[in-house]
């Protein structure tokens, strides 16, 4: 019972503080006189505050302790929490009327998957599409991290649970204590978005699309206010500064603190780095290259290459361009960049091109083990041996994530899609990339797929953002098992 106690405690302080949140779109309601929207936002916020404060002073005394299976249990577990609860203002508001349409939006807002079952997002009230892009943001980061950094009162537990949040198969510490680490990382992330904001309001975007955008781009989710994502404003200036920005979201924000604090050697030597940084500027050159036919000169073959690269490639999902129409070669190296992702550390969801440079690297020393059968090989990485255990590490993820996404793609053709559209959804959604090829590309929506396929859809983006353990592991029966 103390356990589960816990357990609720701690859920019901992180849905307060994602309920504190509110007080942005309540706001915006209120400059924009949505004023039938307010009680949406205002119920919720009441309720989750009332609650967590009654929580946080109940239990303040009591010590909190995890085991590894209360790690894995409480973050699904505050997951699929949060993730109901923002289903409430799209619900109440009206903007989403079934349960299943609502928990999918939402689910793909705070995982920063960034598909949709809207056809016309520009129909909802300004407030609700605001609240769509700050999910983005509160996930992109993490919840768990920010309640540390917030209320660092998680104690011994603080490390592991945000080591099971956040992505990447190396995770550390930038500072010596874990709630310093997760308030600088939630700083730098603050300032990015501040940067961005002031940025598109200077590119002639209002107030709330202005912030609206820096929220979805930060969280390289790919939420837009307007049907037609960034395309509708047909700016130059608009469609630079969300390609830095994606770009940048795209990196492992420790890299950006090492920055700061002038330790160049570890962004100089940092491995996933240079391959994020050579694979990016290859697509966007191959694929700028393949498009000049297309659009007629090279300047604007590069201005739609960057953006769709840098907008797949973060898992932010933005368009400029639907490229299934694009020449067979584009669309290869965009279909290449679902199975990369951005990198360890960041934002972004996929693969991770961490975990490439890995299998890269083994493959490379298998075949020098062949040739020498008594040498030494080991994995190096960032200019540092690296270790066994990561490569395992790496080679069971590859298997669990392409595992999964066989599955979804399965169950995708049993609910009619057809077999590029499931398969390329599948990445989608393991990956939290948000477009697809096929049925459910660029242009198109997710609202129109069964009801089962778009609950199954929630748990893969959820899985996805989740780094797949914590939700997968609770089908083993060791886990159930003292």
């Amino acid at each position: 019972m103390a356990q589960i106690f816990v357990f609720a405690r701690l859920i019901f302080i992180v849905l307060s503080i994602v309920g504190l949140s509110l007080i942005v779109p309540i706001l915006t309601a209120f400059s924009c006189g949505e004023f039938s929207v307010i009680p949406s936002f205002a119920l919720p916020l009441a309720f989750s505050l009332a609650v967590g404060l009654i929580f946080f002073f109940a239990g303040k005394k009591a010590t909190i302790k995890f085991s590894i299976r209360s790690v894995f249990a409480f973050v699904a577990l505050a997951w699929i929490s949060i993730s109901v609860f923002g289903t409430i203002p799209l619900l109440a508001s009206g903007s989403l009327p079934t349960f299943h349409d609502a928990l999918f939006e939402s689910v793909s807002a705070f995982s920063t998957t960034g598909a949709t079952v809207l056809s016309d997002v520009e129909a909802l009230p300004r407030s609700i599409n605001l609240w769509r892009c700050q999910m983005h943001w509160l996930g992109g980061m993490g919840i768990i991290a920010l309640t540390v950094a917030l209320l660092p009162l998680l104690g011994v537990g603080s490390f592991q649970l945000i080591k099971a949040e956040s992505t990447g198969p190396e995770k550390g510490k930038i500072t010596p204590k874990m709630a310093s680490t997760a308030k600088t990382l939630w700083f730098l992330y603050t300032g990015f978005t501040l940067a961005q904001f002031i940025a598109l309001k200077i590119c002639g975007l209002d107030v709330i699309d202005s912030l609206s955008y820096a929220f979805s781009t930060l969280g390289t989710g790919g939420f837009a206010t307007k049907n037609a994502s960034i395309g509708a404003y047909n700016s130059l200036a608009v469609e630079i500064v969300c390609t830095v920005f994606m770009f940048l979201a795209g990196i492992n924000f420790s890299l950006y603190f090492y920055v700061i604090t002038g330790k160049f050697d570890e962004v100089r030597k940092n491995s996933e780095l240079k391959a994020y940084l050579s694979l990016f500027a290859l697509c966007v050159i191959v694929i700028a290259i393949v498009l000049i036919p297309h659009y007629g000169s090279f300047a604007r073959a590069l201005r739609y290459s960057s953006f769709q690269v840098a907008s797949v490639m973060t898992t932010t999902g933005y368009a400029t361009a639907d490229f299934t129409t694009w020449p067979p070669a584009a669309q290869y190296f965009i279909f290449l960049l679902f199975f990369t992702g951005g990198c360890s550390g960041s934002t972004s969801g996929g693969f991770k091109i961490i975990r490439w440079v890995v299998l890269k690297k083994q493959a490379w020393n298998e075949m020098l083990r062949m040739l020498h059968p008594h040498g030494v090989f080991t994995v190096s990485l960032n200019q540092k041996a690296g270790r066994k255990d990561l490569v395992f590490n790496v080679a069971a993820f590859t298997f669990v994530y392409f595992m999964l996404v066989f599955a979804t793609t399965m169950i995708s053709t049993f609910c009619g899609l057809d077999i590029l559209t499931s398969f390329t959804a599948s990445l989608s959604m393991v990956g939290n990339v948000g477009p697809a090829f096929g049925s459910l590309g660029p242009s198109e929506n997710c609202g129109a797929i069964c009801p089962f396929l778009k609950y199954w859809y929630s748990f893969a983006m959820i899985a996805g953002r989740l780094e797949l353990y914590n939700l997968i592991i609770f089908l083993f029966p060791d886990y159930w098992r003292k």
